[in-house]
């Protein structure tokens, strides 16, 4: 089959590689109806190397059509469409009786001392081949994999699998106030979904912060107050709350933010040097792009709340604690937990005029062979791009 593979910094490659097959009685082979390009594969493509092996496949957002079942899969069966979560959790251990899926302890990664394994996403996490390609192998077939209804855009679903659920746990841990005020910083995929679910939910005011003039224009396509980022944001945000600062804001940025030249510094110096020296220095004494979660800590008004959605993998980032701990604030965080949110969002995913706008979220699709391309796009922000989705 062909899937994208990973060969080194900004290198991916659409290649044959060996179509997957049954290992296990949990599994099932999905072939690959749609995948699209996560934000923090782009990590994968800068930062995440040391984790990487030359051929991995990526991609942590697929659905498709079941192909074949394990002999102890019974909730979904050759031909269903479904839509496969990005972590890959067993639904029975007592994390995940407890909800908390990304944590999973049937596929937890301990030797690692990282959480549930997840697709196409580094040694750190199990290493499992991804979906950016046209079959997927799912483990834990038997819980996992979401059966939606035929006759849906692709579109209104897919986004099921990762992004639609991260930006509604991000909503869910901001824990806005009623009549309160969320700011959202970063306007990419999960920001943008996060404003419309606020918006959805009926938060008074959402203010989203992004660089990209697109992003703005679109966020505010769907009722969200839209600003440019720079070095007053801060102040910005607080002079449009009253002087106090947003009651709530959801950081959904991550690791590779504008703005810290320091941790891109430290980012370039890792990624200069032979795996073997950076993996370890990479996962223990790493630091990370740090401005948009500082930003998000400053604007954020006394006793309120940061829900960080984006993605950290620093050890050692320096953290304003004298200000968090004045402020009063608290902080939620993490990897989501899909299939906690999915039962919520199913019925407003389908609803009536696509409330979330779901349908026109990607600015690009592009036929699976073009994703090394697609990857440079949106890393680059080039023709205005929120989000890309691949048809193999």
């Amino acid at each position: 089959m062909k899937a994208l593979t990973w060969h080194g910094k900004r290198d991916v490659r659409v290649e044959d590689v060996p179509d997957p097959r049954i290992e296990h009685p949990t599994d099932a082979i999905i072939r690959v109806t749609s995948t699209a390009i996560c934000g923090s594969d782009l990590h994968l493509y800068e930062v995440l190397g040391p984790f990487l092996s030359p051929g991995d496949v990526l991609g942590h957002e697929s659905m498709g059509v079941v192909e074949e079942v394990g002999s102890e899969v019974a909730h979904i069966s050759p031909g269903d469409r479904v839509v496969v979560p990005f972590n890959i959790s067993c639904g029975f251990c007592w994390m995940c009786t407890r909800q908390l899926f990304a944590q999973c302890e049937t596929t937890q990664n301990r030797e690692q001392g990282k959480g549930a394994s997840l697709f196409g996403y580094t040694s750190l996490y199990g290493q499992v081949p991804g979906g950016q390609a046209e079959y997927l192998r799912v483990p834990q077939a038997q819980f996992g994999p979401l059966r939606v209804p035929t006759g849906v855009d692709d579109e209104r679903v897919l986004y099921l699998s990762d992004i639609l659920p991260t930006a509604w746990q991000a909503v869910a841990y901001a824990d806005v106030p009623d009549g309160g005020v969320l700011a959202v910083l970063g306007l990419g995929p999960v920001g943008q979904l996060a404003c419309r679910i606020a918006v959805h939910q009926g938060v008074g005011r959402v203010i989203g912060v992004d660089p990209v003039p697109e992003r703005r224009t679109l966020a505010t396509a769907h009722g969200i107050e839209a600003i440019d980022t720079g070095s007053d944001v801060v102040d910005r945000l607080v002079d449009m709350t009253t002087g106090r600062g947003p009651d709530s804001v959801v950081e959904a940025v991550g690791m590779e933010a504008h703005g810290s030249p320091i941790g891109k510094t430290a980012h370039a110096v890792v990624g200069m040097l032979p795996d073997a020296l950076a993996a370890p220095l990479t996962d223990k004494v790493s630091v990370d792009r740090m401005h948009a979660l500082h930003t998000a800590i400053k604007a954020c008004r006394r006793g309120g709340t940061v829900s960080i959605s984006g993605v950290y993998g620093g050890e050692m980032d320096p953290m304003p604690m004298m200000e968090m701990f004045d402020r009063g604030l608290q902080l939620r965080m993490g990897q989501c937990h899909v299939r906690r949110w999915t039962d919520e969002i199913i019925p407003v995913a389908l609803g009536d005029g696509d409330p979330l706008g779901l349908e026109s979220l990607a600015t690009h699709r592009l036929p699976l062979a073009e994703a090394p391309s697609g990857y440079a796009m949106f890393q680059h922000k080039q023709d205005g791009c929120v989000k890309v989705v691949l048809k193999p």
